[in-house]
């Protein structure tokens, strides 16, 4: 916040300065490449350039990767984490957030009208994107149809660091509402380690003994954490 209250806004220098030259070399790289021989900050830098105009935005990228350890934690942080830094305001706060947004729309479009099963790798890359930076534990369930498309995935429970309630009669009750064949569970690990607590096994079974008599099938129980995200039938957990 700035003086009086008012949300920090975001930092407008004078007119034409050193980095206009810079702005339009590194579009032009952009423009005419696929951006693999660009560091992750400058893409960012293209980005930033957008939201915030009249600024040499190349500290402030460098910023956001070295803070936040990656670009893509840097786009899913906070909006009040983003404008502690220097040069960062509501606005563009708000703008990052919408990219990152953007984001998992585009993933969500891949498994979309699509058999989850045979389309795994865009599922995976989904959840990744939903809830690999979250910083609290959030559970989610994927409904899928006869055919294993998708129907619906929504918050089952948010929690602490280490816990997000979940209830196997809740998650029984709305896969009938939905006429669901199948479900997938999904839940993050904020510590960074995806590999299933003794908890995480027993909810699952329990979760799939209340589907059972629905004979709703549970294909898998994903865990997603800070680099992998681990499927608990594949480690034949269920």
């Amino acid at each position: 916040m700035g003086d009086g209250g008012k949300p920090k806004a975001d930092k407008i220098d004078g007119p034409a300065k050193h980095y206009h030259g810079h702005r339009e070399r590194i579009r032009q790289r952009i423009m005419k490449s696929d951006g693999a021989h660009l560091d992750d900050y400058e893409i960012l830098e293209i980005l930033l350039c957008a939201f915030i105009p009249r600024v040499d935005v190349r500290p402030i990228a460098k910023t956001m990767v070295d803070r936040f350890g990656t670009v893509s934690a840097a786009l899913a942080a906070a909006p009040e984490r983003l404008m502690e830094i220097d040069g960062i305001g509501e606005a563009t706060a708000a703008y990052v957030r919408a990219t990152n947004l953007l984001m998992q729309r585009a993933a969500g479009d891949a498994v979309k009208d699509k058999p989850v099963i045979s389309n795994w790798a865009a599922l995976l890359n989904y959840v990744k994107l939903k809830l690999r930076h979250e910083k609290s534990e959030q559970a989610r369930v994927i409904y899928l149809d006869r055919k294993n498309k998708l129907i619906a995935d929504e918050v089952a429970g948010r929690g602490t660091v280490d816990h997000a309630p979940i209830y196997p009669r809740e998650i029984a009750r709305r896969a009938l509402e939905l006429s669901a064949s199948a479900v997938i569970l999904v839940h993050n690990h904020p510590s960074g380690d995806p590999t299933p607590s003794r908890a995480d096994i027993d909810l699952t079974r329990d979760i799939e003994r209340a589907l059972a008599p629905l004979e709703i099938r549970l294909h898998d129980h994903l865990v997603v954490g800070s680099s992998e995200t681990v499927s608990m039938k594949a480690k034949g957990l269920i």
